[in-house]
């Protein structure tokens, strides 16, 4: 949409077209700098053309840059065709610098220069009545002469000039804030360097005793393993003898004992066979500490192991009220695992079973889960308290209470090492006064 044309033929009209870019800018809403840089770049192209071409003819118009923005837009209009060479290089550069479009067309000899800047949307709109007010307003003013229009570009480089000034020292304050912050930058992270390099220090030095300490602690376990084997294997001589002799004082074949004598025989050899328990306990735990312990993999028929343990653990149901009932694996009930290690660890929760439950049962049965066997070994006993559920498996260590039965403490610690020797895990889920249930995970396919 046109708004004002003019014709631009002698110098002086340079300054009046400077002054009309300027004011049409100002009409259409946009800011100061943006005003001064239209008026610059019209100066600049309008001297060049008047020179090139000897006069043209400008229109001012509002255009759209078809995304519903609208542009103030100046065409130049040469009386003749100009060479596009004038704009070429650094003034053309300046000129696009100071609007957001500078177009020759065409591009070697120009008809037509063409320049915009894009209308602020906060900018009064443009309906058709503000632009017949707006070209109404354009033709009934008149141009300042050319002195005016210099004391304006004088009062204009002015304030650029104090705003350039005030930039500067607003710069040269930012860059002593800059430098304060950097050498506090600086100084934090000369701090942070040297707390972190102490704290590596630290952790080097932890970590350096921690090694010590941990080669300590694999040789105090490996002499406690000697240790245990040594005094287990030296002891079980003179306890072995102790028995036999035992058995032989009770001989039928031998002199008669009075009832006295055949008591004290008794408990000699009741003790003799508790220390032989405890020799062997200890010997069997020292073994898998030291691992030397290797399992002898092979495939394992589940029942002909449940079939064995229900013949020998049956002579050990020493309570009338208690039964052990030992149910058959489901086929096909096999699986790869070590059948001496398996046994011996069925054996000892079975046995733990028996020992502290005095009514009720003590149930074994076998379950397939997915590719793993789940042995469980569950009693109707007194049950352990959840905060010693897992200190059961130390060494040496019984629940305390009325229902502690004679023992070393040694099977259940032994038992869940075999297990996770053969490639499992052993738990134990239990409420007071209700029993325990002990789960001997394994796979299917061995460890």
């Amino acid at each position: 949409m046109p708004l004002l044309q003019m014709a631009l033929r002698v110098e002086h009209d340079i300054f009046v077209v400077r002054q009309r870019g300027r004011e049409v800018a100002a009409l259409l809403g946009l800011e100061n700098q943006d005003q001064i840089r239209i008026a610059t770049a019209l100066s600049e192209v309008g001297r060049q053309v008047l020179r090139a071409a000897g006069g043209a003819e400008v229109l001012f118009r509002v255009d759209s840059d078809g995304a519903a923005k609208r542009l103030m837009s100046v065409e130049i209009v040469p009386a003749e065709p100009v060479d596009c060479e004038l704009f070429a290089g650094r003034q053309a550069a300046a000129v696009a610098r100071l609007v957001d479009a500078f177009e020759l067309e065409p591009p070697k000899r120009a008809t037509v220069l063409r320049m915009s800047r894009r209308i602020p949307a906060s900018a009064q709109p443009l309906t058709a009545q503000r632009m017949a007010t707006l070209r109404a307003d354009l033709a009934g003013s008149a141009p300042s002469s050319a002195l005016d229009e210099m004391a304006s570009q004088n009062e204009q480089l002015i304030a650029a000039l104090d705003q350039v000034r005030k930039q500067r020292d607003e710069l040269a304050v930012l860059n002593a804030e800059l430098a304060e912050t950097n050498q506090g930058v600086m100084a934090l992270y000369s701090q942070l360097s040297e707390e972190l390099e102490a704290t590596n220090q630290g952790v080097v030095a932890l970590y350096a005793e921690l090694d010590e300490k941990s080669v300590q602690l694999r040789a105090a376990n490996e002499a406690k393993s000697r240790f245990l084997a040594n005094v287990s294997h030296e002891l079980r001589a003179p306890v072995t003898a102790i028995m036999g002799l035992g058995r032989l004082l009770d001989d039928s074949a031998s002199d008669p004992l009075t009832e006295e004598q055949r008591r004290q025989v008794g408990l000699i050899r009741t003790s003799a066979a508790d220390l032989l328990t405890l020799v062997n306990g200890l010997l069997d735990l020292a073994k898998a500490e030291s691992g030397r312990l290797e399992p002898n993999w092979d495939e394992v028929d589940l029942r002909a192991v449940f079939g064995a343990l229900r013949g020998t653990l049956r002579a050990l149901v020493t309570q009338p009220d208690v039964e052990l009932v030992v149910e058959d694996p489901p086929p096909p009930a096999t699986l790869r695992s070590d059948e001496v290690l398996l046994s011996q660890v069925l054996r000892n929760l079975l046995h733990n079973g028996l020992k502290f439950t005095e009514s009720g049962e003590v149930r074994m049965r076998a379950d397939r889960v997915d590719d793993q066997w789940h042995l469980v070994v569950s009693d109707t006993g007194p049950g352990v308290p959840a905060e010693f559920q897992e200190r059961i498996f130390e060494e040496f260590f019984q629940v305390p209470g009325p229902a502690r039965a004679a023992g070393t403490g040694l099977g259940l610690p032994y038992a869940r090492r075999l297990v996770n020797l053969l490639g499992g895990e052993l738990t134990l889920t239990s409420t007071p006064g209700a029993g325990a249930t002990f789960t001997v995970i394994l796979p299917a396919g061995g460890a």
